[in-house]
């Protein structure tokens, strides 16, 4: 993610209609399709599918449903961090403030009675999507580096637990990346230090477009300093991954005439990877990957070296 890559401002939101009655359904898609990307499901277990599968940025949740009613849906929804801010607006045909005031307290941000006035729904649709867009951009900023606009620190740790708990979950190894640009200090007090922003955000940039992997997550870890999460990556595809990095900053050829390690500006990796069977806390293997850095830094700068090795 670099940018605006985790928001992508230029695409049509994303609504998903639950609703078990057909003409119901494509009286909304009629009147919704040619503002949003709109999808339709038909019952409760459907909608939760098609959740995990695209995730919509609002909700229209039927109540009345087979198998499983709006109100579980919208229970279940609540329940996962990762759905739980997507807005849901209620369909129903029920009355009374009891039932609306037992919608709410549940999690869902708005009604929509049946039968259906088209203006008020595109009205409270627009609403709820103006309102979404405001908070998701405020949740990107806080987990975006001001300079570089890669992940800072905040959004790597979210996101290292995230991993974390997979690899345990499935066995697999997580790897851990830091980078370290060699002698900046130097070069800021060459060039100064307008010059020396450029020089990280060029860098990060960089280290982003190296990272192929959707997977793959980098960050501003301070500094001069970057960090890469690399899950389901072992300790000899860390290394590789490492060295790709270490070539791609070398291939620059920013001039540092200041540095004693080479004309221009390089990097130096650290590796590091958890144990499969019992992944690692995150302050051990951070700890693991600061020492590889320092060994990778013993060894003569712009090198890649591993924990343990």
């Amino acid at each position: 993610m670099y940018l605006d890559d985790e928001l992508d401002l230029g695409r049509r939101q994303r609504i998903l209609i639950v609703e078990d009655v057909r003409l119901n359904a494509q009286i909304l898609l009629n009147s919704l399709q040619d503002e949003y990307d709109v999808r339709v499901a038909y019952n409760g277990i459907e909608a939760l599918e098609m959740v995990k599968e695209e995730m919509p940025d609002l909700i229209l949740l039927d109540i009345i449903m087979p198998e499983m009613d709006g109100y579980a849906v919208c229970q279940k929804l609540q329940s996962d961090p990762k759905t739980r801010d997507i807005p849901i607006l209620f369909l129903t045909a029920l009355e009374g403030d009891q039932n609306e005031a037992y919608g709410l307290e549940l999690g869902a941000m708005d009604y929509i009675r049946k039968p259906f006035n088209l203006p008020i729904v595109q009205a409270k649709i627009r609403n709820h999507l103006e309102l979404k867009r405001y908070k998701d951009l405020l949740k990107r900023d806080s987990r975006i580096d001001g300079l570089t606009r890669v992940p800072n620190r905040r959004r790597f740790d979210e996101a290292f637990e995230e991993e974390r708990l997979r690899a345990k979950r499935y066995q697999t190894p997580l790897s851990v990346l830091m980078i370290d640009l060699d002698l900046f200090k130097k070069y800021n007090d060459t060039y100064g230090h307008l010059q020396g922003d450029d020089v990280l955000k060029l860098v990060a940039k960089t280290l982003y477009q190296k990272l192929q992997r959707p997977g793959d997550l980098l960050a501003r870890w301070g500094g001069e300093e970057f960090v890469a999460l690399l899950p389901d990556t072992d300790c000899v595809g860390a290394k590789t991954v490492g060295e790709k990095l270490r070539a791609a900053i070398e291939d620059l050829k920013i001039p540092h005439e200041a540095s004693w390690v080479a004309d221009y500006v390089t990097i130096s990796v650290g590796c590091a990877t958890s144990i499969v069977e019992k992944p690692e806390t995150y302050e051990k293997v951070l700890h693991w990957a600061d020492e590889a850095v320092y060994r990778a830094k013993d060894l003569g700068r712009n090198k890649v070296a591993c924990y343990g090795d």
